[in-house]
């Protein structure tokens, strides 16, 4: 695979800042690396000519990549493009920073449920033995968690069956299965913008032209958007407590909609809501839609388990795609999630309401040790959309694990390098990590914006 130089500037955005020019290049493309949009074994574009389209020195791209190649992150064979790599060793999340474990902001997933979790898993345990004459392979699902989800849809205002409902391995994995099942290449893919990271990685990889319609403040442009699904292959959006912003579409425009292509709505955050009540699922304004739900964002991010919901003959279709790929979810799993959401009523009220406090604690703690920032206006979820006057994210994510914190910079959210003024904070970590995160993403801030780095002497900056 190889990227051309116009690709790469498109990636970076505007990268203009304080410091070396080769130090943020090279900072940037490692981050590009190791987020996925450079994926491995990537051919970069020749220095003179990315020098020539980003308007700098050669000597300046000749640096940056020395570095890359001195640090792991590119190959080094003569007479040979650079491929990207990773560092042999080189781990993600867990990894630490000098002597400090790193505080993860990158994922939005909340705590599990201890004593509930528990008890879900022994009574699975106890209702596994009947299972064990069968062959314990279910691609649309346990009938018994079709039924449990399909009640919950019904508990929410949406008549559906079990006919209706297939079981996945996580919404991510759902996603791939509708746009293996749905989608060409070249297929042009509405999206809200910003969106889902991962579900943007399944359209490019899928070989789609996504087209972006923007949250903005004021929520969606239902009119816009309308007039975006026009000719559109498949609309993927997230009206129900979107990721990264938290906000909600109203019931206005819910029925204002008017969707030309088909739609797929992630609903993993629907049943978050900390400021409004839960929303009508779209599909109730709107035949055909297409939902994909989970039970990470609602219980705990282990549970990797999700479904779609969709008419009996899309999910026999997908169901005949899915064999190809695997053969179901795993049986006590599927148990599992079962009970809980059997107890959905008893478990959401407390988890809201330590949402709210940790929302409230994040938002003063950002007043506190970010005071340009700024929080834009969230509904529910797991995360707010925090602005900043600078464009400086991918930078500031680039450099954050040297004070100790992990971060999902802007335009991971985003197409063609936007959202660079922009970071997604979950609120879903103790108190005592949000707070030691944001105090490590303010020292990031004053070493980005002073282009010093966590090992440089206040003094060498004289």
């Amino acid at each position: 695979m190889q990227t051309s130089s116009h690709a790469i500037a498109r990636l970076l955005g505007d990268w203009s800042g304080p410091g070396p020019a080769h130090r943020r290049l090279a900072d940037l493309i490692r981050l590009l690396i190791l987020d996925g949009r450079l994926p491995l074994a990537t051919a970069m574009p020749g220095e003179r000519d990315l020098a020539a389209v980003l308007g700098i020195s050669r000597t300046t791209v000749s640096t940056a990549y020395a570095t890359l190649r001195e640090q792991g992150y590119l190959s080094a064979r003569d007479r040979a493009r650079s491929r990207t790599r990773v560092p042999h060793g080189t781990r993600r999340p867990e990894v630490v920073a000098g002597d400090r474990d790193l505080i993860n902001l990158s994922h939005a997933a909340p705590l599990a449920p201890g004593e509930a979790l528990h008890r879900a898993y022994s009574n699975a345990l106890n209702q596994l033995p009947r299972h064990l004459p069968r062959h314990g392979y279910s691609p649309t699902g346990l009938p018994e968690f079709r039924a449990a989800i399909a009640r919950r849809y019904a508990e929410r205002g949406l008549e559906t069956t079990p006919g209706q409902i297939l079981v996945t391995n996580g919404a991510q994995h759902a996603i791939g299965l509708l746009a293996r099942t749905l989608l060409r290449p070249r297929d042009r893919v509405v999206v809200d913008h910003p969106s889902y990271p991962h579900a943007l990685g399944v359209f490019r990889a899928a070989g789609c032209r996504i087209a972006p319609v923007a949250v903005t403040d004021d929520g969606w442009d239902v009119e816009t958007l309308s007039a975006a699904t026009r000719g559109a292959a498949l609309a993927y959006l997230l009206p129900d407590f979107h990721n990264p912003t938290g906000r909600c579409m109203s019931e206005v425009d819910r029925v204002s909609f008017r969707p030309e292509c088909p739609v797929v709505v992630d609903e993993t955050m629907a049943e978050l809501g900390l400021d409004v009540a839960p929303p009508t699922p779209l599909a109730v304004h709107h035949r055909g839609v297409i939902t994909v739900g989970s039970m990470a964002k609602t219980f705990w991010g282990g549970l990797r388990v999700g479904w779609i919901r969709a008419d009996p003959d899309l999910v026999q279709r997908l169901n005949q795609a899915r064999v190809e790929v695997d053969l179901g979810t795993p049986v006590v799993e599927q148990l599992a999630c079962a009970e809980l959401l059997g107890e959905i009523g008893e478990i959401l009220p407390a988890r809201l309401a330590d949402l709210r406090r940790s929302r409230a604690l994040l938002v003063n703690l950002v007043a506190e040790h970010l005071p340009d920032w700024t929080i834009g206006e969230s509904h529910g979820g797991l995360s707010v959309w925090a602005g900043f006057p600078d464009p400086i994210s991918s930078a500031l994510a680039a450099v954050a694990p040297q004070f100790g914190v992990l971060l999902a910079a802007g335009p991971r959210f985003g197409i063609g390098g936007a959202f660079e003024r922009f970071l997604r904070l979950p609120y879903s970590l103790d108190a005592d990590a949000m707070k030691t995160g944001i105090i490590g993403i303010a020292e990031a801030v004053a070493a980005v914006r002073s282009g010093r780095r966590a090992d440089t002497p206040p003094a060498a900056l004289a």
